[in-house]
């Protein structure tokens, strides 16, 4: 008979007892892929040295990223009584001195401290709840990151985990699930921003017995990585979305789907699908409800289009990725013919909280139409890369100079490269005005997406990374459909022909023409493969132009023309 969730809260609470709240400092290292990039297994190595060579009685577990990537490998130290305090980029040189001074000394080096997690023990060390990247925060989905440990499934019950779930199995009938999600206005956070509780309507109506809920985690793109961040920092929160999801619809069995390269998500999801089978979390009657839901991860090989949903299943079923034509919609005939539903990571992720604690609550966040948070992936130039979750209708200038630091040595901010490389391109002068919201940014020709923005500033070039944006976008085409396969490769050698001052004066309204043929393209892929030249050419068209006309990169960042001795004010760019 599987335990209780009230049995497996106590076992937790007991098992955290003995871990760490008995006395004992308590040290963790970050380790999401940010972390791990920076050198955190060597941390994590040498404190485990250093710890045994000292003779110190302490605690040492991984986190995921907390969201400050710029200060990775983030090491915290919580002495018995104190606040903890984080220490930003530490080395595994610097490990002894850390373990000497600020786990059993008195020197709580300020000079590595990044900030203290409360009020500061030290006038020396900043409260980091005062940080501005900290304070525009709401942290919803990634309440755990950077806290929990993301291996140990018994610590996301010690801190409230899977309350929800237990909630719902007992206390709620499959509809009012679904009722609060819709509640909530929860907007799918995989791009489209599609109503989830109304999707999850769809499915409950759905005949069964088979009936399955998909995960959506592949990510390929390279200005986004907060579906990787959570799985990597907080698996568990995922995992109990997609069984909500599983109870409300009355699905039978989930797959978190993931691109086989990114091999920490899969490694922790798989390690807290074990887990929750350990614990009865997962299987026959749940908690000893009468529910019974199953779970695994599927890979799929590297392929952007293999996020499009019906493209999705054809990968789960062992096919190669490429889109279906709808309808049927996978509501209907989805994985195997089944009916099926498709949410991304994130979109799963706040719905343990919206059970938890209702969807008008998470309605009283955000803007008018685009309720909750959006977790921003902030990278390109900015002083403070990292992922931070924020309440929509923030204005984008926060976003950008308060959280993210701005440009670094000052220099200005020319624009923002949002929603992915289908995405747009947004200006700075429209900073200002524009919320970082669904509706706002898609009235830009921007588009929030999935949350990654890549900031470029006065020294970028905006044909170069347009033409950077439409060969990604080419090369990740499936072929399946004649005008995704031949437009986008169309679309590439022109603004590479542009790039190389070679660009012709019909060009960018070649490039732009290709727009209704590629909107009959199976998925979104073609269908939006002209966001970037379009937003490109509304906003810098001058510049365009410049390529074409004068044969000279403003910029001084297209490599071809200057090797072509295209002038003057090219060497003038290069200068600055």
């Amino acid at each position: 008979m599987p335990s209780t969730y009230d049995e497996l809260k106590r076992r937790a609470l007991a098992e955290a007892q003995v871990a760490g709240l008995g006395g004992r400092p308590v040290i963790t290292v970050g380790m999401g892929i940010c972390g791990v990039s920076a050198g955190a297994r060597e941390v994590y190595a040498a404190l485990q040295d250093e710890l045994k060579k000292q003779g110190v009685d302490a605690v040492l577990h991984p986190v995921g990223c907390v969201g400050f990537c710029y200060a990775e490998t983030l090491v915290d130290i919580a002495r018995p009584g104190q606040p903890r305090i984080s220490y930003k980029n530490i080395t595994p040189e610097r490990v002894p001195e850390l373990v000497r001074d600020a786990v059993t000394g008195a020197n709580l080096r300020s000079d590595l401290a990044l900030g203290a997690w409360g009020a500061s023990p030290s006038p020396a060390i900043p409260n980091i709840h005062e940080f501005p990247e900290w304070k525009h925060q709401v942290r919803i989905a990634t309440r755990n990151c950077g806290v929990v440990d993301p291996e140990n499934t018994l610590d996301y019950i010690a801190r409230g985990g899977y309350a929800a779930l237990n909630k719902a199995l007992f206390d709620m009938k499959p509809d009012q699930v679904i009722d609060e999600v819709i509640k909530s206005n929860l907007r799918g956070r995989g791009g489209a921003a599609f109503p989830t509780g109304q999707k999850w309507k769809f499915l409950a109506g759905s005949p069964g017995p088979v009936k399955y809920i998909l995960c959506n985690g592949e990510e390929g793109d390279a200005g986004a990585f907060n579906d990787k961040a959570l799985l990597e920092s907080d698996p568990n929160t995922v995992l109990e979305g997609i069984i909500l999801a599983g109870y409300a619809t009355r699905a039978t069995k989930g797959y978190i789907f993931i691109r086989c390269e990114h091999w920490l998500p899969i490694q922790r999801a798989r390690r807290a699908i074990k887990q929750a089978y350990d614990l009865g979390i997962l299987g026959k009657n749940i908690m000893g409800s009468e529910f019974s839901f199953d779970a695994a991860v599927a890979q799929t090989g590297e392929s952007y289009v293999s996020g499009e949903e019906t493209a999705l299943m054809e990968a789960i079923e062992g096919r190669r990725a490429m889109p279906r034509p709808r309808p049927p919609f996978p509501a209907a005939v989805g994985l195997w013919g089944k009916p099926s539903n498709i949410n991304n990571v994130k979109t799963y992720s706040y719905v343990p909280e919206i059970v938890a604690r209702g969807g008008a609550w998470y309605a009283s966040v955000g803007s008018e139409r685009s309720k909750g948070t959006g977790l921003v992936c902030l990278s390109g130039d900015i002083r403070k890369p990292g992922l931070y979750e924020l309440p929509f209708g923030l204005p984008l200038t926060a976003v950008i100079r308060d959280v993210g630091g701005g440009c670094p040595d000052g220099k200005k901010v020319k624009f923002l490269q949002t929603g992915g490389p289908l995405g747009g391109f947004l200006p700075a002068s429209l900073m200002e005005k524009t919320p970082m919201d669904f509706d706002a940014m898609n009235a830009t020709g921007a588009m929030f997406g999935s949350g990654g923005i890549i900031v470029g500033s006065e020294d970028a070039c905006v044909v170069d990374v347009t033409r950077v944006l439409t060969e990604f976008n080419a090369d990740e085409s499936c072929g399946k459909c004649f005008p995704c396969r031949l437009g986008t490769h169309h679309i590439n050698q022109i603004m590479s022909r542009i790039a190389e001052g070679k660009g012709r004066p019909q060009d960018m309204q070649t490039a732009l023409g290709l727009a209704p043929s590629l909107a009959a393209s199976l998925c979104a892929h073609g269908q939006l493969a002209t966001n970037p030249i379009r937003t490109a050419y509304q906003y810098f068209k001058d510049e365009i132009e410049a390529h074409i006309k004068e044969r000279r990169c403003p910029a001084g960042r297209c490599a071809a023309m200057r090797s072509h001795g295209s002038g003057a004010l090219a060497g003038a760019g290069n200068k600055r």
